[in-house]
């Protein structure tokens, strides 16, 4: 598991709607041109924090959102590569050389500090010590429709309803509609569990999600409760 999730904590997050906004961008490539290459230097400009030196690159991805109210829970922080300031970052153009990429860097893309974080050798997992109400699985980061033990999962939800990290959910599948020949109706049986979920990184609307058993094929929209 602490492999699985190691690369998600060093690169992957989920952002407010105006963080990306607000975040400083890449205004051009040395020459010109943008490489994308470590060692190749890029133009930013926006707002650099005093004292922060290493540097993500970012680009929007997928909205996230709420499936019963439709709020907009965050965006998907796409992970393009690293680079580290060379230059003061008071003047308007600072200069960055690029550490790492995952694919071309674009004009446009922003620059977000890396925050140092670690999954603590230490940590238990539990249950939540709050009740989870309305918990899906709302997206698969990497687009696979079948989701199965080990996989990734984002839940609709985060710190604002509590969970915290080292949290383990059970899965539950919606029961299935059967008709009653007796009464001639239909009728909703009860959700089934199909796996259980640990949460490993939690922002504020949102979280990520390991699934450490599956039952059964899971999917986006599955639940997630108390187990």
């Amino acid at each position: 598991i602490r492999d699985r999730i190691g690369p998600w904590l060093k690169w992957s997050r989920i952002v407010a709607a105006g963080e990306l906004d607000n975040a400083a961008y890449i205004v051009s490539g040395s020459q010109g041109h943008l490489l994308s290459a470590p060692g190749d230097l890029v133009y930013g400009r926006g707002n650099f924090p005093e004292g922060e030196r290493a540097y993500g690159i970012y680009r929007p991805g997928d909205a996230y959102q709420d499936p019963i109210t439709n709020e907009l829970l965050g965006y998907q922080a796409q992970d393009i590569g690293n680079a580290t300031l060379r230059s003061s970052n008071e003047q308007e153009v600072t200069e960055l050389e690029i550490t790492r990429i995952t694919e071309e860097v674009r004009i446009t893309d922003r620059l977000l500090p890396m925050r140092e974080r670690i999954l603590d050798a230490t940590f238990h997992p539990r249950a939540p010590d709050i009740e989870i109400t309305d918990g899906f699985m709302i997206a698969v980061p990497g687009g696979v429709t079948q989701i199965g033990t080990s996989d990734i999962v984002v839940l609709n939800r985060g710190e604002r309803e509590g969970l915290e990290v080292g949290n383990v959910l059970a899965i539950y599948q919606a029961g299935e509609k059967v008709f009653d020949t007796i009464k001639q109706d239909n009728v909703q049986l009860p959700d089934v569990r199909a796996g259980l979920a640990m949460v490993f990184e939690v922002f504020e609307k949102a979280s990520y999600a390991i699934v450490l058993k599956s039952d059964k094929p899971l999917k986006v929209g599955d639940k997630v409760k108390n187990p």
